[in-house]
């Protein structure tokens, strides 16, 4: 007696062809937007005479690290500076917005969903608008013109999206934890400090790498509230690599990869952990 064979479902054959079709879209789209990455890679290691607009796709014939050089000795600087705003800008806003967060989503208050909803207005409110203001502010408070007037700007202006994003991860948190902490006695500080920040980790890489690059990319704070060149972000310093009748594109372009490169490694060590702290936050909220 003959055993028919079953055939192989359309199914598997139709999922093949759906996977293949969505890595050659992701991959085209990959290559589009790495287009200018290579673009900014090559044009540093070419000479200057050598860089023109018909020949910005062709590899350099020679490396020439002149350029690259010549922008780490002029950005240099500059590149301090933006770490010594971006570290403790973004440490200082998660830890606020842990506390924040930690306080709407288990300590529940009169008035706690409306001063929540305040605080998250504040995403929304255009940095043009507040610059005056925010200028004399700082004039009064006598930190105008320095790097802590600029980092606490971050950081004010880092808390409703770090509150926001922990709240929704405190959120997914048992309430039970609290409650069993608070019939032994524990106080509020005590809770957040032994249960809540272990517990907090994926969430800290969120609003790390969220406020690290929003903190780094930032230029019209960074031009308005320091004025001394010398003492500006690397992205402010590296507009100003444009001279005012030629632009030595080699140099600008080198300048643009020293100035992308930290955001990049961050997002190349910590992007799956970037992911799955948000999928964890999103769930409630």
């Amino acid at each position: 007696m003959d055993v028919a064979m079953p055939r192989r479902p359309r199914r598997s054959r139709r999922d093949r062809f759906t996977k293949i079709l969505i890595t050659a879209m992701l991959t085209l789209a990959a290559l589009f937007y790495l287009m200018p990455v290579y673009v900014m890679v090559v044009t540093g290691f070419k000479a200057a005479v050598n860089v023109s607009l018909s020949q910005m796709w062709t590899p350099p014939t020679s490396f020439d690290v002149a350029g690259y050089k010549s922008a780490w000795e002029r950005l240099s600087p500059n590149l301090v500076t933006s770490f010594l705003l971006v570290i403790p800008a973004t440490l200082l806003s998660g830890m606020f917005g842990a506390i924040n967060g930690y306080i709407f989503s288990k300590w529940k208050f009169r008035g706690s969903d409306l001063l929540f909803t305040l605080l998250l207005f504040g995403m929304f409110i255009p940095y043009q608008s507040i610059l005056i203001p925010l200028i004399r502010f700082l004039q009064e408070i006598g930190l105008y013109g320095s790097l802590p007037g600029l980092i606490l700007v971050h950081v004010v202006y880092g808390l409703p999206i770090t509150t926001l994003i922990f709240r929704n991860y405190f959120a997914n948190i048992p309430g039970e934890l609290v409650e069993a902490a608070r019939v032994d006695g524990d106080t509020v500080i005590g809770i957040f400090r032994r249960i809540m920040l272990p517990l907090s980790i994926p969430a800290f890489v969120v609003v790390g790498i969220f406020q690290f690059t929003n903190v780094w990319n930032d230029f019209l704070f960074g031009l308005v509230i320091i004025t001394n060149p010398a003492r500006q972000p690397i992205t402010i310093a590296l507009n100003n690599l444009s001279g005012g009748f030629s632009v030595a594109w080699n140099v600008l372009m080198a300048g643009a990869v020293l100035a992308a490169l930290p955001t990049a490694i961050i997002y190349i060590l910590l992007g799956r952990f970037f992911i799955r702290g948000m999928l964890a936050g999103s769930m409630k909220g």
